[in-house]
């Protein structure tokens, strides 16, 4: 399958603290590709709802869709340990 990312542009988010966080993110993203609820949800392989879900920030999830998602949308999730 080929996604629509080419030689994008590096965001950053310093710190995932809530959901919110996340839908803000894929909401960014999706509106950066010039994407639907819709099309986006069928690119990634999820369901119109579950996109919804995600961008209004549920936090009870699929962790492995969510990842999957990020994954397909270009997104990178790194985790540090705190010191």
């Amino acid at each position: 399958m080929i996604y629509p990312f080419g030689n994008t542009k590096i965001l950053t988010m310093n710190h995932i603290k809530e959901s919110i966080d996340i839908a803000t993110l894929v909401r960014s993203r999706r509106k950066e590709l010039g994407l639907t609820q819709k099309e986006a949800s069928g690119l990634c392989g999820v369901g119109v709802r579950f996109w919804s879900e995600l961008e209004n920030g549920k936090e009870s999830l699929h962790l492995g869709k969510v990842l999957t998602v990020l994954s397909r949308l270009g997104i990178d999730l790194n985790a540090e340990k705190r010191i």
